[in-house]
């Protein structure tokens, strides 16, 4: 376990080795969604060490933590703060002597360092507390679907909490700029698989039986075709299949089963919570067509992230304080989903898209296996937070 140094937030040196060691150590040491039990207990050794008494999930893995208010603080608004801790499947290639130890597991969407960074407003928050209670969350199983805030949300880890924020790696803005914009800022996610089965038989006597391959294809065309033309285009609503199985190597079989998946995104709530029945009857009619029988599994995944306005202005604010007007940027609404949405469904939050691109070397996208995070943008985070927790509402 990375050793902490003796000097205090202050000092800058100090702090900032400490937010890089705990990233490093986390980043060598990637978990999966729902097992990032070593990685939980880390955190947990870390808070308290600061002398702050963290709870675990009852889902197993991540944990919240409270920090008091200062002695005669007259806020009462409970603040939220939360970063993701899990890891994807998939190797690194990113030359960092750092790099995962851990055979195709690997940090590179950057959520070991929005854990450093919530961890360094822990430490910041306990140095000098805070005006109002708040809460920190370490969340799991950011990278599954619904999603591990939904299981956080249903053990009431927002119960009682007035606004919660959220901040992401974004490879492509210099360090000391963050998009900060209100309304919807990402997009929704469901999955879809589906499996054809048929009698199968012989390629030179389709009429006999039920082409399963052919099934597939007019169904990946079909349904998206259906998609195009039933909802409006300006939820900016995108249907994509990402893989098509079916038989094996023998050219003259036409096999009695075949796979397809496929994820549907929307920039529109309403289109997230409705569009499952368009797909479900679009494929039950091209399998029919064909005669084929068609099974198709719909997991709903998160709503998009919307932004609360006031909460976008207080975040403003905390990231002015922190890097100056000229680090406030603004930030399009991503196609990508984030399940930081199940906490904007219940409280208003904010999501912001932290610069962590060095401006100089070649810009890496997330989930690229050669994903750099320069680390000058850890102390950023990391007071952004605090900042934020210390920003009062607007009166009135």
């Amino acid at each position: 376990m990375f050793g902490r140094k003796k000097s205090e937030p202050g000092d800058a040196d100090g702090f900032e080795g400490r937010l890089i060691g705990w990233r490093r150590h986390i980043h060598a040491h990637p978990e999966l969604s729902y097992e990032e039990t070593e990685t939980t207990d880390y955190i947990e050794g870390e808070l308290r060490s600061m002398g702050l008494t963290p709870t675990r999930f009852r889902i197993g893995t991540g944990l919240w933590c409270d920090v008091p208010a200062a002695d005669g603080a007259t806020a009462t608004d409970v603040v939220a703060l939360r970063a993701d801790i899990d890891a994807l499947a998939m190797g690194e290639d990113s030359g960092e002597s750092f790099a995962s130890e851990v055979e195709g597991v690997a940090h590179t969407c950057g959520h070991d360092g929005h854990t450093a960074m919530l961890l360094g407003a822990a430490e910041l928050l306990v140095a000098d507390p805070p005006p109002r209670p708040v809460r920190l969350i370490f969340q799991p199983a950011e990278e599954t679907m619904p999603g591990g805030a939904k299981d956080c949300v249903e053990e009431g880890v927002v119960e009682g909490v007035d606004r919660i924020i959220a901040l992401h790696c974004d490879p492509h803005r210099r360090v000391g700029e963050v998009g900060v914009t209100g309304g919807a800022i990402t997009s929704s996610n469901a999955k879809i698989g589906i499996t054809v089965h048929s009698d199968g038989g012989h390629t030179a006597r389709p009429h006999e039986t039920q082409d399963t391959v052919f099934a597939l294809a007019q169904i990946v065309t079909g349904v998206t075709a259906v998609v195009d033309r039933t909802i409006d285009p300006r939820s900016g609503t995108v249907l994509t299949w990402a893989s098509v199985k079916a038989g094996g190597s023998a050219p003259n079989v036409i096999p009695d089963s075949g796979q397809l998946w496929g994820t549907l995104r929307s920039a529109d709530r309403d289109v997230w919570a409705t569009a499952e029945p368009v797909v479900r009857e679009a494929v039950e009619s091209i399998a029919a067509t064909y005669g084929v029988r068609a099974e198709v599994d719909y997991v709903q995944g998160v709503p998009p992230v919307v932004n609360d306005d006031t909460c976008a202005d207080l975040a403003a604010s905390a990231v002015e304080q922190v890097l100056g007007p000229d680090g406030v940027g603004t930030a399009v609404q991503s196609s990508g989903g984030e399940d930081f949405a199940w906490y904007t469904e219940e409280i208003p939050g904010v999501y912001l898209r932290l610069g962590v691109w060095d401006g100089e070397s070649a810009e890496t996208d997330l989930h690229h296996p050669g994903f750099v995070l320069d680390e000058a943008a850890l102390p950023h985070g990391a007071r952004i937070f605090d900042a934020f927790a210390r920003t009062d509402r607007p009166a009135g």
